[in-house]
C-alpha cells in the first residue's frame, strides 16, 4: 500500500495541498460561523476568496520542496496541478454553475463582483477546495492501485464503484456543509442534498481519475500543454454529461431551459 507518488515533486505537492486543506477550512468556517462577511463591500467579498486561493500558488513558489528546487517552475507538479485545477475550476464556475441555477434552483444573493453571474469569490474559493479534493482522491486511488496491482475486471469495477461513491460523498458533504452560508440559497434544500449532489458528483466522477494520471510516474510527466489538454478534455466530458442529465433526467425545479443553461 502506497499513499504518495513515487514522483517526489508530486508527493510534496499532494502533502502541501492536504496540509493546507484544514487551514483554509478553518478560515472559511470562521467567516461563515461568525458571519464576518455581513455588510462586506464588493471588493471585500472578492478578497475573502483571494486569501484562500493565493497560498495554493504562493507558498510552493516561495518555499519549494527539495524535489522542486532544481526544476523549472513549469515542471513542478504544484504548478501543473494549479493549472489543471484552475481550468477545471474556471469552466465549472463559468458554465456548469448555471446547471445549478436552472436545474437545481440554486442562487448566490450577495452583492459582489461577478462574471457570467457567478461571483469572483467562487472561482477563488474553488481553487482551494479542488486542490484539496483532488489531492485526497489521488491518495485514495493510489492506495487501491498499489494494494491491488493485478489488473482484472473485478479491480476495474471496484475502482469505478469507489470513484462513484467517493464523488457523491465529496459532493454531498460540500453541499451539506455550505448550508450555513446564508447567501447561497436553494429552492428545495432536501432535494438539493439528495439529487443535486448526484449532479455535482459528475464533476468528480470524471475529474478524479483524469487528474490522477498527471505525473504519476516520473518517467511519464506531462508538459504544460498536455496538462491544459487533459483538463479541457475532462471539462468537455463533464459538460456533455451535465447536459445529458438536463435532457434525460431534468431538474428539481420548474421551467428547466430547453437549451444549454448558459445561453
Amino acid at each position: 500500500m502506497q499513499l504518495f507518488s513515487n514522483n517526489p515533486s508530486k508527493a510534496w505537492a499532494e502533502k502541501f495541498f492536504l496540509i493546507y486543506g484544514p487551514i483554509w477550512m478553518a478560515y472559511f468556517t470562521y467567516l461563515i460561523y461568525f458571519e464576518i462577511y455581513d455588510n462586506a463591500s464588493k471588493l471585500e467579498w472578492t478578497m475573502y476568496g483571494v486569501i484562500m486561493a493565493v497560498p495554493c500558488f504562493l507558498y510552493p513558489l516561495l518555499f519549494p520542496g527539495k524535489a522542486d528546487q532544481k526544476l523549472p517552475i513549469t515542471q513542478r507538479y504544484w504548478f501543473k496541478a494549479n493549472i489543471w485545477v484552475g481550468i477545471f475550476n474556471f469552466v465549472g464556475n463559468y458554465f456548469w454553475t448555471h446547471y445549478f441555477f436552472n436545474l437545481l434552483g440554486a442562487s448566490y444573493t450577495m452583492e459582489t463582483y461577478r462574471i457570467n453571474n457567478v461571483p469572483y469569490l467562487m472561482f477563488l474559493c474553488t481553487q482551494a477546495y479542488f486542490t484539496f479534493y483532488f489531492s485526497f482522491s489521488n491518495v485514495l486511488l493510489r492506495i487501491i492501485y498499489t494494494s491491488w496491482r493485478k489488473q482484472s475486471l473485478q479491480r476495474f469495477l471496484f475502482i469505478c464503484l469507489f470513484i462513484a461513491v467517493f464523488s457523491y460523498f465529496t459532493a454531498f458533504m460540500e453541499t451539506f456543509t455550505i448550508q450555513y452560508f446564508k447567501y447561497y440559497i436553494f429552492k428545495n434544500r432536501d432535494l438539493m442534498y439528495k439529487i443535486g449532489s448526484i449532479v455535482y458528483a459528475i464533476y468528480f466522477i470524471v475529474g478524479f481519475p483524469m487528474y490522477y494520471r498527471m505525473d504519476e510516474e516520473s518517467s511519464n510527466e506531462f508538459n504544460v500543454f498536455q496538462v491544459c489538454v487533459e483538463s479541457l478534455g475532462s471539462c468537455m466530458l463533464v459538460t456533455i454529461l451535465l447536459d445529458f442529465w438536463r435532457l434525460f433526467v431534468g431538474g428539481i425545479v420548474e421551467n428547466v431551459p430547453q437549451c444549454v443553461p448558459w445561453m
